[in-house]
């Protein structure tokens, strides 16, 4: 049974917690991650797209010239595939691109994720996050007392010569609340590193595209309550 850290808002150890082995500490899935997060970017997609045929393009009703005598290939319409302002050929047209997973699979993937952050020392338990007023400083503060931070080497160019510099840069966080707080949601809402969910809406493409999992102590125990 895996135990983590439990961190407040000030970046101090106030315990631990010990998770559940079924749902973080589970042996990761790779091939059931890829399925869930090809079927999420596919439900993605609207299918709107559409072109106009030959037949939709107006005009057009009219030979350009006669079938036979002028040297030329024969012609129907000027809104063929191959004239200039013609409708397309074997273009798209609107249509679903949705997929499904089957509940079993869902969970596999799901369990996979959160056990890759954990087994990666990327998932972060706080034990509460509660702000007082609309205050997104509050809550990059916080971020940088959870050292959510990573160090990136950039080159740069100095006359003739390139050198590089290392620089301190936000990781991208998912942070995981139990229920919907306006004030922690709307805080975060204007740092572009981070993004927040439900620990019921929680899916494994976020998870993934997350560097930094963060959980408040109410949404494990929650996540745990339904799953385990």
């Amino acid at each position: 049974m895996p135990n983590v850290k439990v961190f407040n808002m000030a970046g101090n150890e106030v315990g631990e917690m010990s998770l559940s082995e079924k749902i973080f500490g589970a042996e990761v899935n790779g091939a059931v991650l890829h399925s869930a997060v090809r079927a999420y970017l596919l439900n993605q997609r609207q299918g709107t797209q559409s072109t106009l045929t030959r037949t939709e393009v107006s005009g057009g009703g009219k030979k350009p010239w006669r079938q036979k005598g002028t040297g030329r290939a024969r012609q129907g319409s000027t809104r063929a595939p191959q004239w200039t302002h013609g409708g397309v050929a074997l273009g798209p047209k609107p249509r679903s691109y949705r997929t499904d997973l089957n509940k079993k699979t869902k969970r596999v993937a799901l369990f996979s994720a959160l056990s890759a952050k954990v087994a990666e020392g990327n998932l972060v338990i706080l034990d509460d996050c509660k702000l007082e007023s609309y205050k997104t400083a509050e809550m990059v503060k916080t971020f940088n007392a959870l050292g959510l931070n990573k160090d990136v080497v950039k080159n740069y160019k100095d006359g003739a010569e390139i050198k590089s510099r290392t620089e301190t840069v936000a990781c991208k966080t998912l942070l995981v609340l139990p229920e919907v707080d306006k004030l922690v949601i709307k805080s975060c809402d204007n740092i572009p590193t981070a993004a927040t969910t439900l620990y019921s809406t929680i899916n494994v493409y976020e998870i993934l595209n997350a560097e930094k999992l963060v959980m408040t102590r109410a949404a494990a125990e929650k996540l745990q309550e339904v799953y385990a």
